[in-house]
């Protein structure tokens, strides 16, 4: 959304709250391929709700994960979400865009809840109906902004560790990405992405593979952590161990309650989404597709399922990509796919992108 600055495939840079990960794409004979992938694990509260908490270990934690991919590309699509990131469908009357360029920051004084000279604005027309003599037409335009400081605290973590951003995207939409190229887009159905990762749940509905509702919701796979830590009493070290069934001697049973109660809270914010969702459109949702690491708790897919009443599957961002040069086993991958979601559609963005 937000350009710094070819048409190469940018570096995909995912700075995540549990976890930083680097992915390249290469085109070859008409297929992507993904030439390198690399995650680095972060401490807890390193980064929270999206912020960076400690710029120094973000800053080295990337560092250390370009030496180990011996990167060539230096050049970077990194991405956002939480509470200091704003999505918005607005209807304008029609214009031509570059009228927009100048009038967007007036629009969007009406609906963002931060003072206007401290964000950044972008946006892109959806669709745009022509004025008639029967009606006065009218355009969709999805406004996106973001707190100035938040998105200068990424670029620069991104700048200090030696590589340069050309591209900042928002979650949601790099998922989108993913998903549009790994799967088949019916035209007419809704299908609901939930990324979860540690600590922030991206929602993003679509039709005909354009987002139809974006909502970012601060709760992740760190809640089930906590709740493992609380009713276990157990550190937070183990805590996490427990909730990657790392931890053998644990209370089975108090384990599978501390989660149930997780999946329950979980599916409870996807549904509250879904019915404000409703509120605004008569269509049903087809499906639901996860991804993230929260995605990989067997039991989650499940309890959604059986809340909403809507069929659940996990994406696998590798779908249609060739992951030969990884030279890991098929087990590997699919172990690894839910993490990939964001920063595989990051990667997919290409420089001089909006």
């Amino acid at each position: 959304m937000f350009g710094f600055g070819s048409k190469a495939y940018l570096l995909g840079l995912d700075i995540g709250s549990g976890s930083i990960k680097m992915l390249q794409l290469k085109e070859s004979t008409g297929k992507l391929k993904v030439e390198r992938f690399g995650m680095k694990p972060l401490p807890a509260e390193m980064i929270v709700d999206g912020s960076i908490m400690d710029g120094l270990g973000v800053v080295t934690a990337i560092k250390e994960l370009a030496t180990e991919q011996k990167l060539k590309n230096k050049n970077v699509a990194l991405s956002i979400s939480g509470t200091s990131v704003i999505v918005k469908k607005i209807t304008l009357p029609p214009m031509p865009e570059e009228e927009l360029d100048k009038q967007i920051k007036f629009e969007a004084e009406q609906y963002i809840p931060f003072d206007i000279n401290d964000v950044y604005l972008d946006f892109h027309i959806l669709s745009q109906e022509k004025q008639s003599s029967a009606t006065q037409g009218e355009m969709e335009v999805l406004l996106v902004a973001t707190k100035k400081d938040k998105l200068n605290d990424y670029a620069n973590a991104v700048r200090e560790a030696g590589l340069t951003p050309k591209v900042v995207d928002v979650d949601a939409f790099a998922v989108e990405n993913m998903y549009c190229v790994n799967y088949d887009v019916s035209p007419a159905e809704l299908t609901a992405i939930v990324n979860i990762g540690a600590s922030v749940m991206n929602i993003n509905i679509l039709k005909g593979g354009v987002s139809a509702f974006t909502r970012d919701i601060a709760i992740g796979g760190n809640r089930y952590s906590e709740r493992i830590q609380q009713d276990l009493g157990l550190s937070l070290e183990d805590a996490e161990a427990a909730k990657k069934g790392q931890l053998p001697d644990v209370n089975a049973d108090a384990l599978h309650q501390a989660v149930a109660t997780v999946d329950e809270e979980l599916a409870t914010e996807i549904s509250r989404s879904f019915d404000y969702f409703r509120t605004t459109s008569p269509e049903d949702i087809a499906r639901i597709v996860l991804c993230g690491g929260c995605s990989k708790i067997k039991s989650l897919p499940v309890k959604i399922s059986e809340h909403l009443g809507i069929e659940t599957s996990v994406a696998n961002p590798f779908k249609k990509l060739d992951t030969s040069a990884l030279k890991k086993s098929h087990e590997d991958i699919e172990r690894i796919a839910p993490e990939a979601a964001v920063v595989v559609g990051l990667a997919l963005r290409r420089e001089g992108d909006r």
